[in-house]
């Protein structure tokens, strides 16, 4: 089964001082993805809302919604709690921040000024995992739509419709196994991981054959 090539990813740029936004347009410009920029937490949330981002990099120290605040209420929304976030603070900062930070679900802790090529290669893992993730929900509408080709027709035999059935809700459920196995960075590359794709691929070709 093949899929279309996926779009570009989103990335939500968040930060009070224009020319902190500047530089890390500069820095992520050569992943050549979407990169959308706001300069306060209210700004980013309604952004959100509009758009699904890849990931977050969330200034910490804004005046109004400060950056902790603002990663609290991304993760207490149904429609965004899913999305990491990068916190990224000066270098004059509590210890405790970043402690406070991973409490409240983001995924990493930078300190400014930033290594440029730190800042690329971890945006990349969640690049890499946004893209994995909408390539699963790719081949999840296409086995959707097969289904519907080959076993809802008018004259579909009802005991082929209710194999394929089964055989859709198997599917749903390796793709679900898959995606929490993806967000989870300790087992996104381990060998469990790679037996569950092996599983979901051989479901998909007794579905092509059956």
């Amino acid at each position: 089964m093949t899929s279309a090539a996926p779009e570009k990813s989103s990335i939500l740029i968040v930060d009070d001082m224009e020319e902190n936004l500047v530089a890390l347009q500069a820095v992520l410009g050569p992943l050549e993805q979407q990169l959308v920029t706001v300069r306060s937490g209210e700004e980013a949330l309604k952004a959100m809302l509009r758009q699904d981002f890849a990931l977050v990099l969330l200034d910490v120290l804004m005046p109004g919604m400060d950056g902790f605040e603002t990663a609290n209420n991304i993760k207490r929304l149904d429609q965004t709690k899913d999305v990491p976030i990068i916190l990224l603070t000066g270098t004059d900062v509590d210890r405790d921040y970043a402690y406070r930070g991973y409490a409240l679900g983001a995924a990493d802790f930078l300190a400014k000024p930033i290594d440029p090529w730190v800042l690329r290669t971890k945006v990349n893992v969640f690049l890499d995992l946004d893209r994995k993730n909408r390539q699963l929900a790719v081949q999840a509408e296409q086995l959707r739509r097969l289904l519907v080709a080959e076993h809802a027709s008018p004259g579909a035999d009802p005991q082929t419709a209710a194999v394929g059935a089964e055989q859709l809700a198997q599917i749903t459920e390796q793709l679900d196994r898959i995606e929490a196995m993806l967000r989870s960075q300790e087992t996104s590359e381990g060998p469990e991981l790679a037996d569950y794709i092996a599983e979901l691929e051989r479901s998909i070709r007794r579905l092509e054959t059956g």
